[in-house]
């Protein structure tokens, strides 16, 4: 089946899209509003992940497994996106978030002397940030093909899928060259999941330098929609020269409320001045010298009324609506979940007159209930699924669902001391594939997803 929002909404669509303009809301204060979801987490004997009565799981990919092109899977995985192939195949294309001392921990034994690589360290190694590929059977699930398709890059952190099948990989990081690398870091690199070897490492410069999270394509105009993984971070899109040729460039740009007269600060931090279920119009400001040397972007930003989130992360495109995580947003500092709705003039000169909506779609106030999302999805039965990214002493973090009233509750626990990430379904709907981010495991997890709860 198709996997997108068209059942977000359930049967409250029809009352969550006649108030859009009356400004009214599903959304609930806080995530105080539980849910009992599929019921209780089932303890898995082999400590991994606990998962509801009906759920299973099967490790399909792991750290320093034997890859098909002679490497081995990297460490650190993060973001991922899941394909439709011919013949009923699937891939995944996965972010391996390694930095440059990560060398140890990324795909090699032997440094091929022709590696198509992006950049290399000061002792000419090679950087082992980047992406896998794997190529499974759409019925079994067996991995037929796994190999290195991106590599020479710095903390691949998340990135997106786009409708022309290809994977968004993010760098998260600002290492200029000379900083114990040969090259500037901070961009966004192309990888088709058909292709069975190491592509091309192109950065998209147009499509600026900075601490980059993730990526969402609205496929009905083309657009890129951007997450930065800071404090202080903006919320860009990328509106490109020619739909789907995303290296001929486009214009960079981030958002802004309408009204100038409110604070340009979504994050909650002091004073609450963006109300939880509450919408705002707003609009788009252009950003220039978006290679931006002295990683002031948002800086640039900010000062010409750009809205300020806190660590926007995971983006998902939905049926003609975007949802973002800001990690570290909400007085309680436990996170949030943003909600974009474009214009129907999205990208061009009509839309001031018809402006696209914001909304703080969930504000946790307690941390039992959602914490720190991440990377986040949607699921069959049109719930979001998100993965939560605390570290603590002692970390407990949990796949959790959201309804489309904002209720959460928890999917799945993970038993050791990682975070979830990469969380996506296959497109028959039936499979989710979530990451384990280190030591690496790729996760098949089957179960009810379609079931209305």
């Amino acid at each position: 089946m198709q996997i997108n929002r068209r059942n977000f909404a359930g049967g409250l669509t029809a009352l969550a899209f006649s108030g859009f303009a009356q400004h009214s809301s599903l959304a609930r204060t806080g995530a105080a509003m539980s849910h009992k979801g599929y019921g209780a987490l089932q303890t898995d004997p082999n400590g991994l992940i606990d998962l509801p009565e009906g759920f299973s799981y099967r490790v399909i990919s792991e750290f320093r497994g034997a890859m098909s092109d002679g490497n081995r899977v990297p460490d650190r995985a993060d973001g991922m996106g899941c394909f439709a192939m011919p013949n009923g195949k699937i891939a995944l294309v996965r972010n391996h978030e390694l930095k440059a001392s990560h060398f140890d921990d990324g795909p090699f034994g032997d440094v091929p002397s022709t590696l198509a690589t992006y950049d290399h360290g000061q002792d000419g190694k090679p950087l082992v940030g980047g992406t896998t590929t794997l190529l499974l059977d759409g019925e079994s699930l067996a991995v037929e093909r796994e190999h290195l398709s991106l590599v020479g890059t710095i903390r691949n952190c998340a990135g997106g899928t786009t409708p022309w099948g290809s994977w968004l990989s993010c760098e998260e990081d600002m290492t200029r060259a000379g900083e114990g690398v040969k090259r500037d870091h901070g961009w966004i690199f192309e990888v088709p999941a058909a292709h069975e070897g190491l592509v091309d490492p192109v950065p998209l410069k147009a499509m600026g330098r900075f601490n980059h999270e993730a990526a969402a394509v609205d496929p009905a105009t083309g657009i890129v929609y951007l997450t930065e993984d800071r404090n202080d971070s903006l919320f860009y899109r990328f509106i490109p020269n020619v739909s789907g040729k995303l290296a001929e460039g486009g214009r960079l740009q981030a958002l802004a409320f309408t009204d100038e007269a409110l604070d340009n600060d979504s994050r909650n931090w002091g004073e609450v001045t963006f109300k939880t279920g509450s919408w705002q119009f707003v609009r788009w400001v252009d950003v220039n010298e978006v290679e931006s040397p002295k990683d002031d972007l948002r800086e640039r930003g900010a000062r010409d009324g750009a809205i300020k989130f806190a660590r926007g992360e995971g983006i998902i495109y939905g049926d003609g609506e975007f949802y973002f995580c800001c990690t570290n947003g909400g007085a309680a500092k436990e996170g949030q979940i943003m909600r974009y709705r474009p214009s129907r003039y999205e990208g061009q000169k009509e839309e001031a007159g018809a402006p696209a909506l914001l909304q703080l779609f969930l504000e946790s106030t307690d941390r039992r209930e959602f914490s720190y999302g991440d990377n986040l999805t949607i699921a069959p039965n049109g719930h979001l699924v998100v993965c939560e990214d605390q570290y603590s002493a002692t970390v407990d973090n949990h796949l959790r669902g959201v309804t489309p009233r904002g209720e959460a509750y928890a999917l799945a626990r993970i038993r050791v001391q990682t975070e979830p990430a990469g969380a996506c379904f296959s497109p028959d709907g039936r499979t989710m594939f979530v990451n384990l981010y280190s030591p690496t495991k790729t996760l098949a997890i089957s179960g009810p997803w379609n079931k209305a709860i």
